[in-house]
Order: C-alpha cells, then structure tokens, then sequence
C-alpha cells in the first residue's frame, strides 16, 4: 500500500505544537473540578447559574459526558509512552489507548471516539469513513475481507482476507483509516453547524487542511436566559492521549469555554481557529 493523500490534516503534517495564551482580564473563583470525578460530567461542574444539559439517551453526546477518565493529574503521553513537552493545558486524560504507532491525531481521535461509540451501540453496520480523496471505506466491507489498495489518488478494493467480526480487526480496520483520513475528509463527511443555540456536545470545530486541526464538543451546559458554554477535548500531533483543555483565557469558568459560530476566531488552549467552522457528526 503506497502513503498517498499528501497534504490532509495537522494529524499528517510535521508542525510544531501551537501554543495561544491570551491571559489580560482574568479573574479566579473556586474551582468547578472535583479531582475523584471518573467521568467527563462528575469531573465538571458547571459555572454559577449554569446547568448540565441532559443527553439525548444513546446519542452520541451522551456517550461522550459518560467518558471514562484517567485519575486526576495524569500526564499527555505520545503514543511511545513518553509525556509530551505541554503539560499545563489540559484538565482530564480520556482512558482509552492511543495505539503503538503515530497514527490517532487530531481528526482520527474524533473518529475513533464516534467508531467506538457506534461500536458500543451496535450500530456496527454504521461504521464509515471516508479517504481524503472521497473514497468511503466502510468497517462491514473490511470485515468481509475487502482491502484497500492504494495507488496515486486511486483505490482498489480487493477481497484478500477472510471474515472476521474482532475487535482487534475492527482496531486494523481504524488504523487505515487514520492513515488516509483526516480533517479534509471529516469536514466533508459532516454538517454545518450554523447556529450556536444548536451547538451540542458531540460537534466538532474543525480548521480543514495542512495544517489544520479539530477539537470536539465534550460537554455542554446552559444558563436560564439560554445563555450555553462548552467543554472541548481533542487528540493532537504526534499521536497522544485524547484530553480536555482548560480555558486559560476565562479562567473564572475554566475548563469551559463560551464558543460562537459568527466568531471570527476562536483560540483554545493549544490552537487559534480561523476561520471558524462547526460541524456536527449526525
């Protein structure tokens, strides 16, 4: 199989981390993390005069809110077990592997979090994801033995190996993907989001390209005019532990983040989005 689709997210490229800290007009009142919180949603409290918002039982949203987290203070590590160089940005450590090879960035940490969600649902059948170049590579025809053969821009999909229904298969079957996914092809595969009343845990903001970068909606919680703020997660380059950022701009409601689709950029913790898209996975 040759390495094609060049250019296709920050998950392919070489840069560096990039590091926005904008720390003018912050005040500081008692911390919204309760450090023995498991779960994204028992880690986090909301801000004063914000609420929760409930999950759609079985949705996507509400898988994410019940993510398991590693113990409070654990460290970013690369997918070679060693920490990365930034370890004051981020607030929670998702408990789930990153694989043994440099492959589940930024885009592909989005997608294995929806595979593993519909997985978990049964909805195995479901399991699709498009190659940069338009291909869609669904996880039945993988498991029926089809497999990609990649030359130039072109595939081929040939039947070389026998039917197997695994777990591990379905990790193999991931690991393709990350390689010629990324966030072009995540873009392309999802909606505009076009209103931020109708933002929700489980969307993404995404900055399609090379480099480019995605974070997605970990939480979401809501005041009584209406009023919404966010918790965002990502996975970033090279490979490493999918992780909640802090909000070093606000740190009165940090790790939450007041987020605008009319924005003309929006800084996180670890990357400046601009321009700004949202896109939502269903």
């Amino acid at each position: 199989m040759i390495i094609f689709f060049g250019l296709i997210s920050c998950s392919k490229s070489q840069k560096k981390e990039k590091i926005i800290i904008e720390t003018n007009n912050i005040s500081t009142t008692a911390t919204l993390i309760h450090k023995n919180g498991n779960t994204v949603k028992t880690r986090f409290s909301a801000p004063e005069n914000y609420e929760w918002i409930e999950e759609k039982p079985n949705s996507f949203g509400e898988f994410l809110v019940n993510f398991s987290l590693k113990k409070y203070g654990a460290q970013i590590l690369r997918f070679d077990g060693n920490p990365i160089a930034t370890q004051s940005l981020h607030d929670a450590i998702y408990d789930i592997d990153t694989g043994e090879k440099d492959l589940q960035q930024c885009a592909d940490s989005v997608i294995r979090l929806y595979a593993e969600y519909l997985w978990k649902q049964d909805r195995k059948d479901e399991i699709a994801f498009h190659f940069t170049n338009g291909d869609l590579v669904k996880w039945t025809d993988y498991r029926d033995g089809y497999r990609a053969f990649v030359m130039g821009n072109s595939v081929d999909y040939r039947k070389t190996a026998s039917y197997e229904d695994s777990y591990q298969n379905f990790r193999n079957y991931l690991d393709l993907i990350y390689n010629y996914a990324g966030t072009i092809s995540l873009t392309a595969e999802t909606k505009a989001v076009n209103s931020t009343k109708n933002l929700k845990t489980g969307d993404i903001l995404i900055t399609p390209g090379s480099p480019g970068h995605v974070v997605f909606i970990a939480g979401s919680c809501e005041n009584k005019n209406g009023e919404k703020l966010f918790l965002l997660s990502e996975g970033f380059t090279p490979a490493q532990s999918i992780h909640l950022l802090k909000n070093p701009f606000e740190e009165n409601i940090s790790p939450w983040y007041r987020l605008d689709v009319n924005s003309e950029k929006i800084n996180t913790a670890r990357f400046s989005f601009s321009p700004v898209h949202f896109r939502s996975l269903d």
